[in-house]
């Protein structure tokens, strides 16, 4: 528990958090039991003000709960029971605290009238960028709609969908308004329209 606590501090500012705030919530996703602050600052050797502020930032990512215990005045805190949870809120958060306000900024940049070559390119550099970041904003969107279970068979599709994605690249491009190379020929024992692809892919 103390080397996957001290590992979450170290990570923390990697991931825009402080150590306090990555030990507070690696404590509280290992902890059988709901947490009050002094326990919680008792455990890691912090002080009741820090502890406070690390449970207020929890709260922000909406990282933590707070509950209330029969018979204990104190108020007690515990991460979300399912992991999934955890990390589609990590997701949800991180999209919402970094890309959206980059593609807010892109979009009234590509108002702005474009003059000289060099207002062009930028102007087509931005657009790169911004067409890329609405497009995994899109994909993450469609993945927050995802069951867990369905998500965690997307998950494990993995490989096989990239290398059905290749195979379908590779086919010739006969019944669908195409004609195979010279010196192509067709292999009846691969699939050769979407149907069948995606028959491939569901089994």
């Amino acid at each position: 528990m103390q080397a996957f606590v001290l590992h979450f501090g170290e990570m923390g500012s990697r991931w825009g958090i402080n150590r306090t705030v990555g030990q507070i919530c690696a404590l509280l996703f290992l902890s059988g039991r709901p947490l009050p602050a002094d326990e919680i600052a008792e455990a890691l050797g912090f002080s009741r003000s820090n502890v406070s502020m690390g449970l207020k930032e929890l709260q922000s990512w909406r990282l933590v709960r707070l509950q209330h215990l029969p018979g204990d005045r104190r108020e007690h805190f515990s991460t979300p029971d399912d992991v999934w949870q955890i990390v589609r809120t990590l997701a949800e958060e991180r999209r919402r605290r970094e890309l959206d306000p980059t593609l807010s900024v892109l979009r009234d940049l590509l108002l702005d009238k474009v003059a000289s070559p060099e207002d062009r390119h930028a102007h087509a550099r931005m657009r790169e960028m911004h067409d890329l970041l609405e497009l995994i904003t899109r994909w993450s969107e469609d993945i927050q709609k995802l069951e867990t279970d369905q998500l965690v068979e997307l998950i494990r599709l993995g490989g096989r969908v990239v290398r059905l994605l290749e195979l379908k690249n590779r086919l010739p491009l006969i019944g669908r308004g195409g004609k195979a190379g010279a010196g192509d020929k067709a292999d009846d024992s691969r699939p050769t329209d979407e149907s069948s692809f995606d028959e491939d892919l569901m089994s």
